[in-house]
């Protein structure tokens, strides 16, 4: 969700009063796209302005990002130009979404001038430039470009200042007619959403949906569909929603999708009737909404961008040994069909007496099996026919050979493709980068992570041990943080989030009596009930419950009569060579389960945080 030219002249009518007549005591460029402005008036204040592609935007922010050693060339042109100064003016023309700063400052003749910053929010378009109004001429911009780039204008030091072009949208109207005219200027037969879209500025289309919306109108509706009460409702609708100075009463809002982790999806400056169903949180400034709405969702784009670069890592490695597991099975079935030679030799070797010298073929009757046609062997005319039975001989045992050490071989490699999957499978669930963490840990202590990019990621602390010889991991310092769930019966059930954890709720936490349950031959979180000294078995019902949060956390999510083992933890075993994550055991009893709906949603709201 971007910001709309109505949510920013909400906005910017909030925050002018705060920032007018403050002075720039400093100025820093913390990412590639994002400035920061230190101001000071009766008190300290810290400004964001973003030309980033995904998250264009402006607002106060408690936020203190680190800086780089070198400031940015576009931060010095700032720092030169603006620290010291005061910003006089903040602007935004017709609910565009272009918002000029104007600063006052002394130039270096100790002149007092003023200086125009534009914030265009336009997508992967948006910028940051800084302009000279006596010229109006670039002093420079956050992404420079050239008419190789741009045919409508150039944004280079020197160049003149062109305003975004004009989509030539209407402003707000308060005439009704004029409205209902500007409407039907587009085909009657579109949705009414898309014309308040295409016809009027500042319009999103979240904002054009709630405008139907609020009008008591399917957000499908046609405009050929509206009679004259319709539209009059849509023009009610459409004042209130759309025109920040005749209703300047904010309610800011942000909404969250439901359980098992609700996750921030939008945010309004009143509430907005299409997202009802949704959790909601209200905020006493617009400011704080857009903020604590970006915060989160740089949060999640941080943790997205961990997510891929470490699913990159597993797929490459799970491509090269699926290609490794397709050679070996090339290998096995050339190697099967290796073993016929055992027969050529010694049908050759009985019937030597009766094969001529120099002949390419011999046609022998098969004692293997007297209802088979007669073997057709091919020879080597060139040498005896006992040489050419030891030929056969040496490649029935290597095709023997080849048999057995593909076989230890194939087991290796189907062991590390379910490894890989299980990998795959906890980075789909990982929520926090904390977790990544410990996935990109238990990476680096398998060799796929070298430990150079381990210890870029990862802080360097006391007590490392070194896991082999070209990566160096540690487990962390405190102790895993499994999910916690309670059953119907208030019985405490815990879910690993990745392998580390499952080995360390199977093989540390669990008692030898408790109880312990994964999905069979699926890859997926081990789970654990912890029962009193003296029990064997949990109530039915925690048992049931358990099985169902096994298969909720595997890779048989969604599937019906999935096999669930359980087992005592007493009976799990570690080889030394196995994959994290990886036990055995020998005695075990198996559940045969579709979770019910019902039961899961009570399961995954009783999660303690």
């Amino acid at each position: 969700m971007a910001l709309d030219g109505v949510t920013l002249a909400y906005l910017v009518k909030e925050l002018a009063p705060q920032l007018i007549g403050a002075r720039i005591d400093k100025i820093f460029q913390p990412e590639k796209e994002e400035v920061h402005f230190q101001l000071r008036q009766q008190g300290s204040r810290r400004l964001l302005l973003s030309a980033s592609a995904t998250s264009p935007r402006f607002h106060l922010t408690q936020e203190n990002k680190k800086n780089p050693t070198s400031p940015p060339m576009f931060c010095m042109i700032l720092r030169k130009h603006l620290e010291g100064g005061k910003l006089v003016s903040l602007q935004q023309s017709e609910l565009e979404r272009v918002v000029t700063f104007e600063f006052q400052n002394y130039n270096d003749r100790g002149d007092l001038v003023s200086l125009h910053l534009h914030l265009e929010i336009m997508g992967k378009h948006s910028n940051l430039i800084l302009v000279d109004p006596s010229t109006n001429t670039i002093l420079d911009g956050l992404k420079r470009y050239s008419h190789a780039l741009s045919h409508y204008r150039e944004v280079l030091p020197g160049r003149p200042y062109l305003a975004p072009p004009s989509q030539g949208k209407q402003p707000p109207l308060e005439d009704e007619e004029l409205w209902r005219q500007t409407l039907y200027e587009e085909a009657i037969d579109r949705p009414i959403t898309g014309i308040l879209l295409a016809r009027f500025a500042g319009i999103s289309p979240e904002l054009a949906r709630e405008i139907v919306i609020q009008a008591g109108l399917n957000t499908e509706t046609l405009l050929q569909q509206c009679g004259d009460i319709d539209l009059s409702r849509l023009f009610q609708a459409y004042r209130r929603l759309s025109n920040p100075e005749g209703f300047p009463e904010t309610q800011p809002c942000l909404y969250y999708n439901s359980a098992p982790r609700p996750q921030l999806v939008a945010f309004s400056f009143v509430p907005f009737q299409q997202y009802h169903e949704l959790r909601i949180e209200r905020f006493p400034s617009l400011n704080d909404a857009i903020q604590s709405f970006y915060q989160s969702k740089s949060g999640n784009n941080s943790l997205e961008s961990k997510r891929g670069s470490l699913r990159k890592i597993v797929q490459e490695q799970y491509t090269h040994t699926s290609k490794k597991l397709k050679i070996y099975n090339e290998a096995e079935s050339n190697a099967q069909n290796g073993l016929a030679y055992q027969r050529w030799g010694e049908l050759l070797t009985a019937n030597l007496y009766r094969i001529p010298s120099g002949t390419s073929e011999a046609i022998l009757e098969d004692y293997y099996d007297p209802s088979a046609p007669s073997a057709v062997i091919p020879l080597n005319p060139h040498i005896s026919a006992i040489d050419n039975a030891q030929r056969y001989y040496k490649l029935y045992n290597k095709a023997k050979a080849t048999l057995l050490k593909t076989k230890e071989l194939k087991e290796n490699t189907l062991e590390e493709i379910n490894y890989l999957e299980t990998l795959r499978y906890n980075l789909d669930q990982a929520s926090s980068l904390k977790e990544l963490d410990e996935i990109h840990v238990e990476l680096a202590g398998q060799g796929y992570v070298a430990g150079k990019q381990l210890k870029k990621e990862v802080p360097a602390k006391k007590g490392r041990t070194k896991l082999n010889s070209k990566a160096k991991a540690k487990s962390p310092k405190e102790s895993p943080q499994p999910r916690v769930y309670r059953s119907s019966q208030d019985r405490v059930i815990f879910v690993g989030k990745n392998n580390a954890q499952n080995d360390w709720l199977s093989l540390r936490k669990g008692k030898p009596n408790d109880l312990w349950l994964h999905t069979k031959v699926i890859p997926g979180s081990h789970v654990l009930i912890p029962l009193e000294e003296g029990e064997e078995f949990p109530d039915d019902a925690t048992l049931e419950e358990a099985a169902a949060l096994a298969i909720y956390y595997s890779q048989a999510r969604g599937s019906s009569q999935v096999a669930v083992d359980y087992t005592h933890v007493k009976q799990l075993k570690k080889p030394n060579s196995a994959k994290p994550g990886m036990v055995v055991y020998d005695q075990n009893w198996t559940l045969y389960l579709t979770p019910k709906q019902e039961i899961l949603e009570r399961l995954l709201d009783s999660e303690e945080f």
